[in-house]
């Protein structure tokens, strides 16, 4: 598997970044079921323990912003440097780092949550067992993952950004079924499977998981 995948996301958000962080300004105040979803991911880093919080693909650091606001001591990670620097420039209190989320530079049982908040899609089929491999890895025993993403078949390649910049990103469209499935095999516990505008030509779904408390 080449890393061509990488290579045109992070090329792709790089020369998008400021324009992608205009468009997804106010997503969470018009979606009373994202913010329960954070909410209740929120719940449940708390009754686990506590501890620093994964916002992995944080792009532009809303929701990261949403986590800490929340009570959660949250950070984030994303591919782009230009996405990690828009972040830190409109959240200087919080932390943000670039990485990938197939090979995180984390200690093991060294995050007491994990989010993926619609950016698992633009992992390939063949590489998201191995983004949930490491999720698993990084997490600690009672910690809870949130995963959001687009649900359908098949996989959609966007060719021009919200900037009107070229850019080729693939998104990838999933059935919580399958997103379940492989958090199963990676280690986890299903908690729930949160389905969302089942009627839009594009729904979105939530699966939110645990790490068991004993390995």
């Amino acid at each position: 598997m080449t890393d061509d995948w990488l290579d045109d996301t992070r090329t792709s958000y790089d020369a998008d970044a400021d324009a992608y962080a205009d468009q997804v300004r106010g997503l969470l105040e018009g979606s009373p079921a994202l913010r329960a979803s954070l909410s209740l991911f929120a719940e449940l880093v708390r009754e686990a323990g506590g501890g620093p919080v994964a916002d992995l693909g944080c792009g532009p650091g809303y929701v990261t912003r949403h986590l800490h606001d929340l009570g959660v001591d949250a950070f984030g990670i994303d591919l782009s440097p230009a996405m990690v620097a828009v972040a830190r420039r409109d959240h200087p209190d919080l932390r943000f780092e670039v990485g990938t989320m197939t090979d995180l530079d984390l200690a093991d049982d060294s995050v007491a949550g994990v989010l993926a908040f619609w950016s698992v899609i633009h992992v390939p089929d063949e590489l998201v067992p191995q983004a949930f491999s490491e999720f698993h890895r990084v997490l600690r025993p009672g910690g809870p993952v949130l995963v959001g993403f687009h649900v359908g078949e098949g996989t959609r390649t966007t060719t021009e950004g919200y900037s009107g910049r070229p850019i080729r990103v693939d998104s990838h469209r999933r059935q919580p079924a399958q997103i379940s499935q492989w958090l199963r095999e990676a280690g986890f516990r299903i908690e729930s499977e949160l389905l969302m505008r089942p009627d839009d030509e594009l729904p979105g779904a939530i699966v939110i998981a645990a790490q068991p408390a004993t390995q």
